[in-house]
């Protein structure tokens, strides 16, 4: 029965999955670089939190680390020389995986995607007719920027955005539309009043993949914010003049579909190396537009980021080059040499190879989520995010967010599915995922909803997950490059065996409607 259904999955998605043209079939590549996982006997669907790592990619850092010496890249030693042309190849590297131009863009190492996300807040140009907009569907460390902005006097506005199709005579039409959420302001002390002295800036900023729903957004939002925004989305009516600028959290994103930064020319992209290939953690990337760079504006200096300064006066002169202005301290310089091994692993697949794969498994999951019925007819699975519409079905990315009905209506609680599949050796996560305008707009939570979960003592990562009979977060499943029909099918039949129930059971003395066999077992002991 397993070979029959794996073979339909095949007719399906067969031209995509497995990479069919990579020297190693996904069989031989999870045989031999992941072995960790069989040993476990191990479902592991949390590759939007971080991803895997393979044995080869390990062995090859390790011989690279242990057959090199590779000095401080500050120093003037021929090690340390040496680390230093590898430290430039590797900002190279991160260029050219988003088709950025080095005569237009600098790669600048952080300590990964928050630090790159901080540095724009902390560092941009904002002042008291500056506005900072950004997309409902942002992680925390976005929302973030928000206090820089409000903090200098300057507007923030949450946005959704909708694309609508239009049928015409010669193709399908596609238009953008922007809601505004209320605009945000604090009374700053010491804020200039009228208009500003200087030029104005303002920041956009969305997520090239949402982490909570999966949704990709359109990379055109880009051009359309850059060189059309108020004619186009109406922002004009509440942000009346200045340069919009434009910050795309990839993050997620980049490990199936990076930007291509020719096409769609960002000001600022924040990455992160996990999230790509496992190892290593702590390190991500700013990927900053030369001009964008020359705007920002930064007070802290420090090793590495000064050609002089005198300790009892006042005096500083500051390095020029972009990288080297902005990266305080020494950069994690073996977290660095050893990213071009986690790069070739990623260019022997090849990143579009990547994305079929995955997009071949996450499609098959959700259509069978989606087909999953209670003995009433009563739909299991509640996902997010717009499977309903037929273009964007297409452009969902790794991530399936969903919850699950019992067959009475009601929820069953995210913290329950996760101890039980975690039972079951399926690794995934829950909650809402550090996305909290995603997470209440696709359940559905008002901000007084909001508020009086939180003033009722419900905070990230507790058991509440259930509150006035309304979810208040989501179970998440997300796939990485090493990821197998096999996964997906075991975590599909988790879900059937787990939380469908084909009819009512009754216990007799103790009514279980509508409790799937495996639940009423453990709820009984």
């Amino acid at each position: 029965m397993g070979d029959g259904a794996k073979e339909e999955f095949l007719r399906d998605f067969g031209e995509h999955y497995g990479y069919p043209n990579a020297p190693n079939s996904i069989d031989q590549i999870r045989a031999t670089q992941f072995k960790r996982l069989q040993v476990q006997d191990l479902v592991y669907l949390d590759h939007a939190g971080a991803t895997l790592y393979s044995d080869l990619q390990m062995e090859s850092v390790f011989n690279d680390l242990t057959n090199n010496v590779y000095g401080n890249p500050h120093s003037q030693s021929d090690s340390s020389s040496a680390t230093l042309d590898i430290v430039k190849h590797a900002r190279q590297q991160v260029l050219d995986y988003c088709n950025a131009s080095p005569k237009e863009y600098k790669c600048i190492f952080t300590s990964g995607a928050t630090a790159a996300l901080k540095l724009v807040g902390e560092a941009f140009p904002w002042n008291c007719s500056s506005s900072f907009m950004y997309t409902m569907e942002n992680h925390n460390s976005v929302l973030g920027i928000r206090e820089y902005a409000l903090g200098h006097g300057a507007a923030a506005i949450a946005v959704d955005i909708e694309e609508d199709i239009h049928p015409g005579i010669t193709g399908d039409t596609l238009t953008t539309k922007m809601s505004l959420h209320q605009v945000q302001r604090r009374n700053v002390a010491g804020s200039p009043e009228g208009e500003p002295t200087g030029d104005v800036y303002n920041l956009f900023a969305f997520p090239s993949e949402c982490n909570f729903s999966g949704l990709r957004f359109d990379l055109d939002l880009v051009n359309i914010i850059k060189e059309d925004s108020s004619k186009s989305l109406g922002i004009s009516s509440v942000c009346k003049n200045g340069q919009w600028m434009v910050l795309i959290d990839a993050a997620k994103g980049c490990a199936t579909v990076p930007p291509d930064l020719s096409k769609h020319p960002a000001d600022f992209v924040a990455i992160s190396f996990y999230k790509l290939f496992g190892y290593p953690t702590g390190l991500g990337a700013l990927i900053v537009r030369n001009d964008a760079a020359m705007l920002l504006k930064k007070n802290y200096f420090s090793g590495g980021t000064v050609s002089a300064s005198i300790a009892d006066i006042d005096f500083v002169k500051r390095r020029e080059g972009i990288e080297e202005l902005f990266e305080d301290g020494t950069v994690s310089f073996l977290s660095i040499v050893s990213i071009r091994h986690g790069f070739k692993i990623l260019s022997s697949l090849t990143v579009s190879a990547i994305s079929r794969h995955i997009a071949s498994l996450a499609l098959y999951t959700r259509k069978m989520l989606l087909a999953m019925r209670h003995g009433n007819g009563s739909s299991v699975c509640i996902l997010y995010g717009h499977h309903n519409s037929k273009k964007l079905h297409h452009e969902m990315g790794s991530i399936i967010s969903f919850n699950l009905k019992r067959l009475d209506g009601s929820w069953y609680g995210y913290r329950e599915v996760e101890k039980l599949a975690s039972l079951s050796a399926i690794q995934l996560r829950t909650g809402c995922f550090c996305n909290p305008g995603a997470c209440a707009k696709y359940l559905g939570l008002s901000h007084l909803d909001l508020i009086s979960n939180t003033e009722a003592g419900h905070i990230c990562w507790d058991d509440h997950d259930i509150i006035n009979g309304k979810p208040v977060g989501a179970v998440r499943v997300s796939f990485g490059y090493m990821s197998t029909y096999e996964d997906a099918k075991k975590f599909v039949d988790f879900v059937a065996s787990s939380f469908v129930s084909p009819q009512n059971h009754i216990d007799h003395g103790n009514q279980m409607e509508g409790q799937p066999p495996f639940l009423t077992l453990i709820y009984s002991l």
